[in-house]
């Protein structure tokens, strides 16, 4: 049975080669080589049968299968006999050559097996082959083209053939007229050429060892005759180089002489084809194979075609190499090799003609040239030894170039020779300074050419440079005598600055290995060696560029590490210091990154480390010295400010070690002669530097700069004519601010015991002399903005200088109001609305440290400095929002300094009347109409109250007079519009309080629980929800009713009454919330100001009509109601519909009194429910279905009922009425879905929502809804609202679809959260059972059923009642609510699990029942019957379950393949719950509803629908256990978790394996089981289906084939192979092929 077997599988998979899609194509020819794999023989025997029989048949499906069989030859060859071999070999003979035409792609399948059996069988192949390459007829192309393959890929076994082949195939070469014909017969020769070149090179393992080149050289000379004198001159281009890729291993067959005299002719023929090709790499190998020839034979020629050669390869060196072109690279490569032939037999001739090329100036040829070189210093070192001198000095010219890709090039050369010694020569510096050169240029550097191009970036150099250093200093180790000390030359010129890292790093490896070889002897030698810098530059230099640590890849780091290491040279006592210290600061540099790094507290370090260091030298000389060096230094740094700037530092440190007083002096004067004043970080420095140095020495300093400003060198600019002068080229103004900072770093760096005594005689003094010119006796002052800021911040130091001074307090500043008016000029200076520089900042702060100093200032100008300070910081315009730009920063700063200001003002006048002297200042910004400046005004007071409360002493029990004032003033901007002026309004509330305390005796530290409940309540004010925001300001003024003193409560009222014209319309209603909480909270004490207060209120009400104010009228409405309230009920009813705003006020009154409430809801309630809630009407004649009409009553009273319980007060009404009230709007809800407003009231409903008179939309069921949720606001279920919010359920229970989802959501946050309410609840719902409105039974059904998703119908004792009442609704006429009565008793499952096995039987009985429901058409009920069984199962008696188990498996098998998503999901995942019911337990009659699912749930794992599959997964993995077998229940849950990936070719192969080893009979049912599903309509399911079959074929032993009818198998597959789906076709031929198996 076997051959027809195969046969048959391998003729259905041949008819199928032809299909459209790609992938089923692949798969056929897969599924072929999967039959070859097992039958070799039949599957080839069958491939070239249908070859032969389908003549006709395409040459692209014949390649396919041609591929097919080549790749069963290649794995079976040893398997094949003689007569299959021959069979195949006359097929693809046949087949390669059937097509005169070339046909490539099919004759190259059929050469391809040719080659493959030729591997094992070459003589039979070479038989064919010769057949068909006889003498004097032109072969096929593709016969030569085996040939040739076969030459390569069985050398051996062909070359023995090649003489005769060759001798066959010369005469032909004449014949060939064809281009194409000439191109395959290059390509063979030069195969026979490369395959001959092998054998001979392995002569010890050919089988005819006596074979020698001189056999085929006159044949190969006889083709090079043709080839080289005819065909290569022919004009197609692929002929030249099929050619010339043939002449380069033919030329090592040729014989000496014939090589020799071909040679004139055959390079320049070579060579010219470099002008005809652009793809020249061809070329180049083939000349490199021609050269080594002519090099091996020792030919003379090649001196005479040397300058040609020179000529021709230079040029091609030279063209430019594109990284994407592997063909150009490839050349170069090509290219080089030619250079090495050429430099190993003529190296003069070669650096003759290379080295004048460097002289160029031309990019590309001084690129090429340079890589040459560096390729032959490295290829043939030991030619050019001799020539190291001559190749050295040819470098002067590319030393010069600027060139990027000259650069590289250069540095490449370079590493080179510094491998070879090169370097050691006379000559050697220069490289060597090249290289630091390089590797000092800036990372971001680009070089733009003339065209327009961009060329690489510099840095690119840079890095190869810096690597190439590092690698040369410490891999190459001839070098480092070379480098050492030669490289520390290199460390102070500034144009070697970027280079610092890897020189220092060089360095230090440098030095570390000659300190292994000498410890103890200096690693500096001074001997003469005048060009090495000095220990002192060598410390100058490494210590400033320290400074900026991370610059240039981390140079802070290399530099200190090459201090250290150097220690002995700098100075010999530093060593043991510097191993502690400097080993921290590296530590330092470790733990943080260039962000974090904080540059003050760095340079801080490194000027302790220096200060630590010269403590430790302890020699004035030395020191000196040192400073001398620094000073002389500093110009260097003049394009580095940072750096420079730390330099001066450095200076002053150390001329504050130095002793010297003329060398300071002298040093100082040096620095002010020479510092170049137009730059800021200059004159910082500068300043810095006289500061540290005044530490040491004060007298002198201030000597020095006193001789200064008298000398010519300061004077000489000044003159009348300076003072017209531009201030843009007014350099004096540089010079005297650079003195004033000096003068303030003086004082703030001096001790404090010889700074009082001098701070006014000279240094002030000084300062203004500087800061204001005398003309003409005119004391005239500047206007340069530098200046005054340097001014500012110098008076800023010197009185930071005289508070920290230990006798300040009783120091009498002279100068003060001075000082304090000059500030002033310059904040008035500054203009009012922005704010560009920090000259306000820092006059207040120089206003701050001066408010501290006596004498105490006058009160007129301490009030003109606070309102000046306000006025320049409040008006100050915002940033636009989202720019926090320096401009914020600068803001903030400024802000910080004005808060100082004032407090240290306050600080002075430490009570009531001060504090209130200080909010009389900022009143006006309070109350400012402009949002920014009231934040501001808000947050100075807040941060002065909170100060004053701080500061406070009270000595005595005195009245907090005007804390009325106060808190009416800032208590309504609690609700100001924006959110940071609330906030900071409750602070200063907060802090009155404390205040008052304070007053009344309470200590400091008391605090008291009302107070501090307004600092919870700051949280709510965020919220832009008005209602939060109002409720908050009510609490807060409960807060302030409860500490407020009699005495101040009407000065209180009466300014909160004036906050009602407030123009910001928030803390106008915050004034009449607290109003009225006042009046609430403290209204008995105001027994004789009521009619004051009832005047204002009448005041208010005439001027304004808002809602806020209008609440003082409601009290009227309250006792009218109180006495007539069926009346005021009746006539509120008939007021137009929607309600307006005053209505709907009215109606909120009624809510005042909890009893008049309950009242007014009782009959609100009954006219909702009492009338009709609809009428119905057809809108026209032919309308399917009449339009539901609401009827006004209900309507009206709805919306009334909606405003009575908003107010807050109708709670204690609501929570009464509260059952009948949710009931009665949940029914009404259900009533009012879809229906709609009457005409009349339509159209209204669309003017007043144009024209936003509507307070909330009049739709019946929104309303209805609105209604309803305010009854649980009210009622006291917060949490309820919350949660039904949460989960949209309000938006749900307003549609007709989502409907019953939001009576379910609403009923499951009723027993979350508002547990005891429900019996009263239920039972009000439970009458409406019988309701004449079907939609009311629905909703009351949904709610109840979902009560029992929770334990709280069991804890309440409701259980039995609300069962027996859904089973009362069995047998409603409505499907809705028999479906909804089975989902309630399946909810019983997650309520309460232990009453399940009490009820189990009436449960089963009743879900057993859904599913036989016959009245349902959409089978609705059944799925609902199903869902419900899922949840029960587990938890009912297991002899209750077993009586129904078999009955509800088959009844739900149907579902499985259901066409709707949802049947498909919960039946299989019952099935699974079935499954799980029986673990342990299992009858046989169920294992058999088991084994019958396995196919379709393993099927449906690949359902398009996701719910399915994972339904899938988990009824298989509770089927597992019921199978009996470990194995594959340990594959179902391994595979098969929840969330997890699945592979499912991976899990259906494992889970098969397992099912035919333990359960091989089962493979006919599951196989004919499979079959059901080739026709599935999901085609991912038609696709598993084969895949499935073919996985159980795979893993089945052979003696089960008889269950598999193989012929209906085949026939379904077959038709699968014609299906739509490329996907199915696919794994069908898949399947095909492993029916192998039973063959």
């Amino acid at each position: 049975m076997s051959e027809p077997y195969v046969k048959k599988l391998s003729t259905i998979l041949l008819d199928s080669v032809t299909d459209k899609d790609p992938l089923v194509q692949e798969q056929v020819c897969g599924a072929l080589c999967a039959l070859g794999e097992s039958q070799p023989e039949e599957t080839l025997s069958a491939c070239e049968e249908h070859l032969r029989q389908h003549e006709k048949l395409a040459h692209p499906y014949r390649t396919m299968i041609l591929r097919a069989m080549e790749t069963i030859v290649s794995n079976h060859i040893s398997e094949l006999d003689k007569d299959m071999v021959r069979a195949i070999i006359l097929l693809a003979s046949s087949e390669m050559t059937k097509a005169k035409d070339l046909v490539f792609d099919w004759q190259q399948a059929a050469s391809s097996v040719l080659v493959a059996v030729g591997k094992r069988f070459v003589g039979m192949v070479m038989e064919e082959m010769l057949g068909k390459f006889q003498p004097g007829v032109l072969p096929h192309c593709f016969v030569v083209q085996t040939l040739a393959n076969l030459s390569v890929f069985n050398v051996f076994g062909m070359v023995p053939f090649l003489t005769s082949v060759l001798s066959t195939m010369l005469p032909m070469l004449g014949m060939a007229k064809h281009d194409s014909m000439r191109v395959v017969f290059c390509c063979a020769l030069q195969r026979f050429s490369e395959s001959t070149l092998e054998y001979l090179a392995n002569l010890d393992q050919a089988p005819d060892p006596t074979v020698r080149k001189d056999t085929f050289a006159s044949d190969i000379s006889s083709a090079y005759d043709t080839l080289f004198h005819h065909w290569l001159q022919s004009r197609e281009a692929k002929l030249r180089l099929a050619v010339v890729e043939a002449l380069g291993p033919m030329s090592h067959l040729l014989p000496s002489e014939k090589l020799e005299e071909q040679l004139p002719k055959l390079l320049p023929g070579v060579l010219a084809l470099y002008k005809k090709h652009a793809e020249t790499s061809h070329v180049s190998k083939s000349l490199g194979q021609i050269l080594e020839a002519a090099v091996s034979v020792g030919s003379r020629t090649l001196e005479v075609q040397l300058d040609s050669l020179l000529a021709a390869l230079h040029a091609q060196i030279c063209v430019p190499v594109e990284t994407t072109s592997p063909l150009v690279t490839s050349n170069q490569k090509e290219v080089l090799r030619c250079f090495t032939v050429l430099a190993c037999c003529s190296p003069e001739r070669l650096l003759a003609f290379l080295l004048p090329k460097l002289d160029t100036s031309n990019e590309r040829t001084r690129v090429g040239t340079l890589q040459v070189l560096r390729h032959i210093i490295n290829s043939a070192a030991a030619q050019m030894e001799v020539k190291k001198p001559f190749i050295l000095s040819s470098m002067r010219l590319p030393l010069l170039d600027t060139n990027s890709k000259v650069k590289r090039a250069v540095v490449q050369v370079i590493s080179a020779m510094a491998h070879h010694g090169y370097l050691e020569q006379p000559g050697g510096e220069a490289m060597l300074e090249y290289i630091v050169q390089q590797c000092a240029l800036p990372p971001d550097t680009q070089h733009q050419k003339p065209n327009g191009e961009e060329e690489r970036p510099a840095n690119s150099v840079r890095d190869v440079s810096i690597s190439t250093l590092y690698l040369v200093s410490t891999t190459v180790d001839r070098m480092s005598e070379v480098l050492w000390p030669h490289l520390l030359e290199f460390l102070t010129p500034v144009r070697f600055t970027g280079a610092l890292t890897p020189l220092c790093r060089s360095l230090v490896h440098l030095a570390q290995k000659r300190q292994e070889a000498a410890a103890d002897a200096p690693l500096i030698q001074y001997d003469g060696n005048v060009t090495l810098p000095s220990p002192y530059a060598i410390a100058t230099r490494l210590l400033t560029v320290s400074s900026s640590p991370y610059l240039g890849g981390s140079r802070g780091a290399a530099s200190l590490c090459l201090l250290n290491i150097l220690h002995r040279d700098i100075h010999p006592l530093l060593g043991q210091r510097w191993a502690t210290t400097i080993p921290l600061l590296l530590e330092y540099l470790e733990e943080h990154t260039e962000k974090t790094l904080s540059q003050k507290e760095w340079e801080e370090k490194l000027l302790v480390f220096l200060r630590d260091s010269l403590a430790v030298v302890s020699d004035n000389t030395w020191i000196c010295q040192l400073s001398l060096e620094m000073c002389k230094q500093l110009p260097c740094y003049n394009g580095m400010p940072q750096e420079k700037n730390f330099l001066y530092k450095c200076v002053g440190t150390t001329l504050g070690a130095a002793s010297s007083k003329d060398v300071v002096r002298k040093l100082l004067q040096e620095l002010l002669e020479t510092a170049r004043y137009q730059e800021e970080a200059e004159r910082e420095g500068l300043a810095c530097c006289f500061g540290i140095c005044a530490i040491s020495h004060l007298d002198d300093t201030l000597a020095q700069l006193e001789d200064f400003v008298r000398s010519d060198v300061f004077r000489k600019s000044i003159g009348i004519f300076n003072i017209f002068k531009d201030r843009s080229d007014n350099d004096i103004d540089k010079v005297k601010g650079t003195l004033i900072l000096c003068y303030g770093h003086v004082a703030a760096q001096a001790p404090s015991e010889q700074l009082l005594a001098r701070v006014e005689s000279d240094i002030l003094r000084n300062m203004f002399q500087c800061f204001s010119t005398k003309v003409l006796g005119i004391k005239v002052e500047t206007k340069d903005l530098g200046l005054q800021l340097c001014l500012v911040q110098s008076v800023c130091m010197v009185c930071q200088a005289i508070c920290s001074s230990a006798q300040a307090g009783s120091f009498h500043f002279a100068r003060k109001a001075e000082l304090v008016a000059q500030m002033m000029d310059f904040i008035k200076a500054e203009p009012p609305d922005s704010l560009r520089t920090p000259i306000r900042k820092k006059a207040m702060l120089a206003c701050t440290h001066l408010n501290s100093l006596e004498p105490e200032l006058e009160e007129q100008v301490q009030a003109d400095m606070i309102n000046s300070c306000l006025h320049s910081v409040m008006a100050v315009l915002p940033e636009p929002e989202g720019e926090d730009g320096p401009q914020e920063v600068l803001y903030q700063d400024t802000m910080n300094a004005l808060e100082d200001l004032l407090r240290s003002i306050l600080q002075r006048n430490m009570t009531p009347q001060g504090l209130q002297l200080m909010v009389e200042h900022l009143s006006p910004w309070i109350k400012s109409p402009r949002g920014y400046e009231r934040v501001r005004a808000l947050g100075l007071s807040a941060c002065l109250l909170q100060f004053f409360l701080e500061h406070l002493h009270v000595s005595a029990l005195v009245p907090f007079h005007n804390l009325g004032l106060l808190v009416g003033l800032f208590s309504p901007r609690c609700a100001d519009l924006w959110p940071a002026t609330r906030q900071e309004a409750v602070s200063c509330v907060y802090s009155l309080l404390y205040l008052q305390l304070g007053y009344e005796g309470f200590s400091r530290d008391y605090r008291d629980d009302v107070a501090e409940r307004l600092l919870t309540l700051k949280d709510g004010l965020v919220h832009p929800d008005p209602a939060i925001l109002f409720h908050t300001c009510h609490s807060i003024a409960q807060i302030i009713a409860k500490r407020l003193p009699p005495a101040q409560l009407i000065n209180l009222l009466l300014t909160l009454f004036e906050s009602l014209g407030d123009p910001d319309k928030n803390c106008s209603r915050a004034a009449t919330v607290m109003i009225n909480c006042l009046l609430k909270e403290r209204g008995s004490m105001l027994l004789e100001k009521v009619p004051e207060i009832m005047s204002v209120l009448r005041s208010k009400l005439q001027e304004s009509r808002e809602e806020h104010v209008l609440q003082s009228a409601q009290h009227s409405v309250y006792v009218l109601a109180s006495q007539h309230c069926v009346a005021v009920v009746t006539s509120l009813l008939g007021s137009p519909l929607p309600f307006d705003s005053h209505t709907c006020s009215l109606w909120r009154a009624l809510a005042m009194e909890p009893g008049l409430s309950a009242q007014v809801l009782g009959l609100l309630l009954e006219k909702m429910s009492r009338d009709v809630p609809f009428k119905e009407s057809r809108t026209f004649l032919l309308s399917s279905s009449p339009d539901r009409v609401a009827t006004l009553l209900p309507l009206a009273a709805t919306c009334a009922l909606h405003e009575v319980m908003s107010a807050p007060a109708s709670g204690l009404a609501v929570t009464e009425l509260y059952p009948q009230l949710f009931a009665g709007l949940l029914l009404r809800v259900s009533c009012t879905v879809g229906v709609q407003l009457p005409r009349n009231l339509q159209a209204k409903e669309r003017r007043s929502g144009s024209s936003a008179l509507a307070s909330r939309t009049l739709d019946p069921c929104s309303s209805a809804v609105d209604a309803l949720r305010t009854v649980l606001l009210r009622g006291g279920s917060e949490d309820v609202v919350q949660r039904v919010e949460l989960e949209g359920a309000w938006e749900l229970l307003s549609t007709s679809t989502g409907h019953e989802e939001g009576v379910a959501r609403l009923s499951s946050a009723m027993a979350k959260f508002a547990g005891p309410r429900l019996p009263l609840v239920m039972k009000a719902l439970l009458g409406a059972h019988s309701s004449v409105y079907e939609a009311q039974r629905v909703t009351s059904t949904a709610f109840l059923a979902e009560l029992l998703t929770s334990n709280v119908v069991n804890d309440l004792m409701l259980l039995e009642s609300l069962l027996d009442n859904l089973a009362a609704r069995q047998k409603d006429p409505c499907a809705s609510v028999r479906r909804l009565v089975l989902r309630g008793m399946a909810n019983l499952a997650s309520g309460s699990p232990d009453k399940v096995r009490t009820h189990g039987p009436q449960l089963l009985t009743a879900m057993i029942g859904g599913l036989d429901d016959g009245d349902d058409p959409h089978s609705l009920v059944a799925l609902e019957a199903m869902a419900g069984l899922a949840k029960l199962l587990d938890l009912v008696e297991p002899e209750d379950l077993r009586t129904v188990l078999l009955h509800t498996a088959i009844r739900i098998r149907p579902f499985f393949d259901s066409e709707k998503m949802e049947f498909r999901s919960v039946s299989i995942r019952l099935f699974g719950h079935l499954n799980k019911a029986c673990h342990g337990a299992c009858e046989e009659v169920f294992l058999e509803q088991v084994v019958g699912g396995l196919v379709p749930l393993l099927l449906h794992l690949q359902d398009p629908q996701p719910s399915v599959a994972v339904a899938c997964r988990f009824a298989l993995r509770m089927c597992g256990p019921n199978l009996e077998c470990e194995e594959l229940a340990a594959v179902f849950q391994k595979h098969l978790q929840d969330g997890r990936g699945l592979h499912f070719g991976e899990f259906l192969n494992a889970a098969c394996k397992h099912l035919m080893c333990y359960f091989p009979d089962l493979l006919g049912r599951l196989v004919s089981t499979s079959l059901f599903y080739f026709k599935s309509s999901w085609e991912d399911v038609r696709a598993a289906a084969p895949m499935l079959t073919g996985f159980l074929v795979l893993h089945v032993e052979l003696q089960q084939q008889a269950q598999v009818d193989l012929e209906q198998l085949i026939a379904a597959l077959q038709l699968l192979l014609k299906d739509p789906a490329p996907k199915v076709r696919v794994k069908a031929a898949e399947t095909l092929g492993r029916l192998v198996k039973f063959a």
